[in-house]
């Protein structure tokens, strides 16, 4: 819940100098109030940035929201951390690729435009692999487009040429950490000795 995720981010920001960005997913409520009471406390904290996901999981699956609902929630979001005075960079996801739905690419321009008049700070893509869908997204707004580490996600090079300002990785290094620490395991079991980790 939120208080968990708080008292994770307490501790992160405590040990670090780096700027924080947290990811608040769905914003922990449906409530547009209540998810930028959320926002406020982790600026509080000293986070300086979020991802906001335009789907959500109801009775164990991820549904994704209407543009147009989602957009009126941003956009009310933005206006109170305003009133507030309250700094925070949302990097707003569009979540079209990673649904799979037909004519991704459309649909996540229409929400770009959507979402960028309603204040978002950034837009973040998800599940996006191929050059050209990634060139035309970018140049559908003027805001910084984020990707996540795929398997066939274009070189860091390639994607600075494309536009991309921002790539994020995700939970996949941290999985492919614990599978070979699984197998390290496995191996000092199965040859029960340390000598395969020197």
């Amino acid at each position: 819940d939120f208080a968990e995720l708080l008292y994770i981010v307490k501790r992160i920001s405590q040990n670090t100098d780096l700027p924080l960005s947290v990811d608040l997913e769905a914003g922990y409520s449906r409530n547009p109030n209540q998810i930028t009471k959320n926002i406020k406390q982790l600026a509080e904290l000293g986070v300086l940035g979020i991802n906001f996901e335009d789907s959500y999981i109801e009775d164990g699956s991820r549904v994704l929201s209407k543009a147009d609902d989602f957009a009126k929630t941003l956009s009310t979001i933005t206006d109170l951390l305003q009133k507030d005075n309250v700094e925070m960079f949302i990097n707003t996801r569009v979540d079209a690729f990673i649904m799979g739905i037909p004519s991704p690419v459309e649909e996540t321009k229409k929400r770009i435009q959507l979402y960028e008049s309603a204040g978002a700070s950034g837009i973040f893509t998800p599940c996006i692999e191929k050059e050209s869908d990634i060139a035309e997204i970018v140049q559908s707004t003027t805001l910084p487009v984020n990707v996540l580490c795929m398997p066939n996600l274009p070189d860091f090079d390639t994607l600075t040429k494309l536009g991309v300002k921002r790539i994020s990785m995700g939970d996949f290094p941290f999985m492919h950490l614990c599978t070979s620490y699984e197998a390290s395991i496995k191996t000092i079991l199965e040859q029960k000795s340390f000598k395969s980790v020197f």
